[in-house]
């Protein structure tokens, strides 16, 4: 199918283009009942539109306000028992969390190797987080191929998607040790939802404008959830947002990430497919792995140990284990944890790797 001439397309018309399909995506997934179906269904509809159809455009400030209402998310999953979890087992996530990183900057180099793709690219293609969260941190990092990362964090969420539900049913993941959800995801009828959450709306977009006015790494989601979680840990709660406005939230950013995903612009792609495939796969099965140590360690339940180290963002994983009635605080301390950790360390890493980078080819 060919595209329509470009020329003949407003902004607007792009704009509202771009918004009917991902509406359309959103409306498909849910009816089919797929997993995060408002954040995969938009992604999906708006990358073939844009392809095959007509170029689209989705404004980035939707994408923002996207990320500014999961970051006020997560942030209320941090709560006093969530900060004790943490406290209690920080050596255990440090050590999980930085065995994790060392294993994917070894995969890392291994994929720069193997294919024509830099390592920093490699390394962001390969750091196990949230998919907004790393897709948002790439595309602020110069030097970083945003298409690359964009492909490979996309393939390793559709394997975690159908890799959780698959090991979830096997006779490892048996409900007979799972532990009761200690309650952190609470119900959106036990506070008065207006008008608090106007005033909880705005500290967390003043929180973001800071955020960015200091360069603070996705400052769009981060700014919200250090301090709607400081606030949270002092006694001030905010209310639980009802799950329409978190489903709104997810279309915002995946009809954004839908048109970073540009197949033409992916180079060698006969060799960066089954690589993006396999390393994924080996990344979920390292976590998996890994997650025995945990069950040994502190006795968690199966299901609650994967969850706590699994490479998806810690809402997504939060939701899922609550789902399953795992315990949501000890899998929200690990993954906040870890999204905290990779957003300070990784990117001076990168810095440095760029830097370097840039003084050979000068050398040369």
């Amino acid at each position: 199918m060919k595209k329509i001439s470009d020329e003949n397309m407003s902004q607007l018309h792009q704009i509202t283009i771009a918004l009917l399909s991902a509406l359309i995506g959103g409306f498909l997934f849910s009816f089919l009942k797929f997993p995060i179906p408002w954040l995969l269904g938009p992604m999906t509809a708006v990358l073939i539109v844009s392809n095959l159809v007509v170029k689209l455009h989705w404004p980035i400030q939707i994408r923002n306000t996207g990320l500014i209402v999961v970051g006020y998310s997560i942030g209320l999953t941090f709560t006093r028992d969530t900060l004790i979890t943490m406290t209690a087992k920080l050596p255990s996530m440090a050590l999980m969390t930085i065995l994790l990183i060392f294993i994917c900057t070894g995969m890392a180099f291994l994929i720069s190797r193997i294919t024509d793709i830099n390592f920093p690219t490699a390394l962001t293609s390969s750091i196990p987080g949230g998919l907004s969260q790393i897709i948002t941190f790439a595309e602020e990092t110069k030097g970083i191929d945003i298409t690359t990362v964009t492909f490979f964090q996309v393939i390793r969420v559709i394997m975690i998607i159908f890799f959780v539900p698959f090991l979830i049913f096997s006779p490892l993941f048996s409900k007979e040790g799972m532990e009761m959800t200690s309650g952190v995801i609470q119900n959106g009828g036990e506070q008065e939802f207006f008008p608090k959450i106007l005033l909880f709306a705005a500290i967390s977009v003043i929180a973001a404008l800071i955020g960015k006015k200091i360069n603070l790494p996705t400052a769009f989601l981060l700014g919200p959830i250090l301090v709607i979680s400081f606030l949270n840990v002092s006694g001030v709660q905010g209310p639980p947002l009802p799950s329409l406005i978190l489903d709104i939230s997810q279309f915002m950013i995946g009809g954004y990430i839908g048109l970073l995903l540009k197949p033409e612009k992916l180079k060698h792609k006969a060799k960066i497919i089954p690589v993006a495939l396999f390393s994924s796969l080996m990344l979920v099965c390292i976590s998996l792995g890994m997650s025995f140590l945990l069950m040994w360690q502190y006795h968690f339940s199966p299901i609650t140990s994967f969850l706590s180290l699994a490479p998806g963002g810690a809402d997504q994983m939060g939701i899922i284990g609550h789902e399953l009635e795992a315990d949501v605080s000890m899998i929200t301390g690990y993954q906040l944890f870890r999204i905290l950790f990779i957003f300070f360390a990784v990117p001076p890493l990168l810095k440095l790797i760029l830097g370097l980078s840039l003084k050979k080819k000068e050398l040369k």
